[in-house]
């Protein structure tokens, strides 16, 4: 629904510049730089700028209208990336105050950009930002409110599928972004063709999630992976837009630290609830699982990341986490089957094995 309003806003937008402006978006976008304001001024557009009566009521929409949703749009993207790995701990975190923590954090960042591309509108801006501030929090904590709380289930196959939702949820939002929030709707044509492959590995991935049965769950390593993975997103919550535009404003340097610090203490969280009372060949069987894991996710990884020249790094990073993460998953699910194997099991087999 933030995203279909978000497009309505922009064939609005579209025919207040056609009618009022003649098409001329320089009004507006000598505040704000490159890669702005491309709109989508065919034959069809036009037919609907001309009908559209007092096209002046329309000026709201320059800037306003999606200074509102882009918040919903971020925090309901990155609770419902939640939702699928673990519905239960989703239902705990948008309910929890850690929901308004980021509310406020991502506001901040949001007034601080405004700020820094001051423009006619920024006090405006800022303004709408903190009532979506308000009002976003208490429509995730609403449908949080409405989920069954579930514990999430832990198996190779939910954690493959768990990656390709993931990376074909970042590749729209990306084009949601391009198209509707920087105002580009004369890209959506280029992006169309990504943009429907991208829906269709989510409908065919999720699909495939509601339908599979329950089954024996996952080993050490993989657990580990999963286990991970939540503190990640639970620990990342709060600090993601800001880590996000680190790069923006020329600290790239900080940004990649204080990832790198969220990942490492999610390690250590998940790897005592993991690694307690497993025993110290295990212990050493993990290490090995981890390096090889590790090492060939990353190199599929960052293959991934040079097979594409991206228009937004977001989109090649994108691809080599989801790439590196559906490696890792598989190489730990598939050594978890030969070390997970009770040492009696090793020895009864063995023994059984051995010529008379």
């Amino acid at each position: 629904m933030v995203v279909a309003l978000a497009y309505v806003n922009q064939v609005l937008f579209t025919v207040y510049v056609l009618r009022v402006h003649d098409g001329d978006v320089s009004f507006i976008a000598k505040y704000l730089p490159e890669g702005w304001f491309a709109l989508a001024d065919g034959p069809s557009m036009r037919g609907v700028a001309e009908r559209f009566p007092v096209p002046e009521s329309l000026e709201p929409s320059v800037l306003r209208v999606q200074a509102f949703f882009e918040l919903p749009l971020v925090l309901l993207a990155y609770v419902t990336v939640l939702r699928w790995l673990d519905r239960g701990l989703y239902r705990r975190l948008a309910r929890s105050w850690l929901v308004w923590a980021a509310s406020i954090s991502y506001t901040f960042v949001f007034c601080a950009v405004e700020w820094d591309l001051r423009n006619p509108y920024t006090m405006d801006d800022i303004v709408i930002r903190v009532c979506s501030a308000v009002v976003t929090p208490l429509l995730l904590w609403w449908l949080a409110g409405q989920e069954e709380s579930e514990a999430g289930e832990t198996s190779p196959v939910r954690l493959l599928l768990f990656a390709a939702s993931v990376w074909a949820l970042g590749h729209l939002v990306l084009t949601v972004y391009d198209t509707a929030l920087l105002y580009n709707l004369g890209h959506l044509g280029g992006r169309l063709p990504g943009a429907i492959v991208a829906m269709c590995v989510l409908v065919g991935a999720r699909w495939t999630a509601s339908r599979l049965r329950s089954d024996a769950g996952a080993g050490v390593a993989l657990s580990s992976i999963a286990g991970g993975l939540r503190w990640v997103l639970v620990l990342f919550f709060v600090p993601a837009l800001a880590v996000r535009y680190g790069p923006n404003v020329g600290a790239p340097v900080v940004a990649a630290m204080a990832g790198l610090v969220v990942c490492l203490v999610a390690s250590v969280c998940s790897l005592r609830e993991t690694l307690a009372g497993v025993g110290t060949r295990r212990i050493v069987l993990w290490a090995a699982q981890a390096v090889a894991a590790l090492s060939a996710g990353g190199a599929a990884g960052y293959a991934a990341v040079l097979v594409v020249k991206d228009t937004y790094y977001e989109a090649g990073l994108l691809r080599g986490a989801g790439v590196c993460f559906a490696v890792v998953a598989a190489v730990c699910a598939l050594t978890d089957r030969w070390c997970d194997i009770p040492e009696t099991v090793r020895a009864e087999g063995d023994v059984g094995a051995r010529p008379m």
